[in-house]
């Protein structure tokens, strides 16, 4: 993919290692960032942070803001986005709902909170996105690895645009 190498080479350029944290994605945009030769020159540490308890402790989300908004808010993407600058100094973190259950009117399936993070002057600056996913398949098996791949590519685009933004 085209976008792997821009992220590598805006990494690459400002001297900056990333830290990813996925939940819904499972670990898929780990795997499209490091399927780039060279990778761990800007991927420091990554987590596929599942349960509500891995979030708390590996990211310091608040259990609080955990069962206040639920795992799928703004809320918990931010504070993803924030744990993970311990680790490096950019960050993109994902929470959602890939379905075919879990969805509801608030929250539909295909919903995905993405946070995105740099330290600049030793600051956090966070960006969170709504992304909302519009794929459907009758195959509700299919639909869900499509959703998962549409968030993880979503979260890589959005990835680069937040990086030129701030470095």
């Amino acid at each position: 993919m085209e976008i792997l190498e821009q992220i590598k080479n805006i990494l690459v350029k400002n001297d900056l290692k990333i830290a990813c944290a996925e939940s819904c994605t499972g670990g898929l945009v780990s795997s499209y960032l490091t399927d780039v030769s060279g990778s761990s020159a800007y991927v420091e540490q990554n987590f596929v942070t599942y349960s509500n308890e891995a979030k708390t402790r590996f990211l310091n989300v608040k259990k609080e803001t955990l069962d206040s908004c639920g795992a799928v808010s703004p809320d918990v993407a931010f504070q993803m986005a924030l744990g993970l600058l311990s680790y490096a100094p950019c960050s993109l973190a994902t929470t959602g709902i890939l379905g075919p259950t879990g969805g509801s009117k608030e929250k539909p399936v295909g919903l995905c909170y993405m946070g995105f993070g740099i330290l600049k002057n030793d600051k956090p600056v966070i960006k969170v996105i709504k992304f909302q996913s519009e794929i459907k398949n009758s195959d509700v098996n299919k639909q869900r690895l499509q959703i998962k791949e549409d968030i993880a590519k979503n979260a890589l685009i959005n990835l680069v645009g937040f990086l030129k933004e701030n470095v």
